[in-house]
């Protein structure tokens, strides 16, 4: 993101990854072929046929019903329920970024948050995430869950 494009006036960076590459590469290809066919310069990187996106919300909508995270309410007028709104994938990246085991630091910076106290809001815990930590303890004690370590000691749980 440029700079004073972003909430807090920052830029950020993000590492090119493969598959983020592909995406752009794509789409530049694509962005290309509309404007040979049209003769016309496209300054964005996303649009419709050479065409700014205007509405981003009915785009969401569209393809959230596609992805078969909203439903369709009513045909006409088109009333489209989302299940899921675009700050979702925020908190997405956040949970990922942890799971990956990134530093606190690095994903802070990745994601944009200034402080531990937002980022927390984010990095919220699952149930999955509890068991595989539960499970990584385990192996860690070679599977014996009859044990506790307090004080360097090993004792049997009562």
């Amino acid at each position: 993101m440029e700079p004073n494009t972003t909430k807090n006036a920052e830029g950020r960076q993000f590492p090119l990854l493969p598959a983020l590459r592909q995406v752009l590469e794509q789409q530049r290809t694509h962005t290309e072929q509309v404007q040979r066919s049209t003769g016309r310069i496209i300054p964005s990187v996303f649009h419709r046929q050479g065409k700014r996106i205007g509405h981003f919300r009915r785009v969401w909508k569209t393809a959230c019903l596609a992805a078969g995270l909203a439903q369709l309410i009513s045909k006409k007028p088109r009333v489209i329920k989302v299940h899921r709104i675009p700050h979702d994938f925020r908190r997405t990246a956040v949970r990922n970024l942890e799971r990956a085991g990134i530093p606190r630091s690095s994903a802070m910076k990745m994601v944009g948050h200034k402080s531990e106290s937002v980022y927390r809001r984010y990095a919220i815990v699952s149930e999955g995430d509890l068991r595989t930590a539960g499970e990584k303890l385990a192996a860690l004690h070679g599977g014996d869950t009859n044990r506790t370590v307090a004080s360097g000691q090993v004792r049997p749980v009562r």
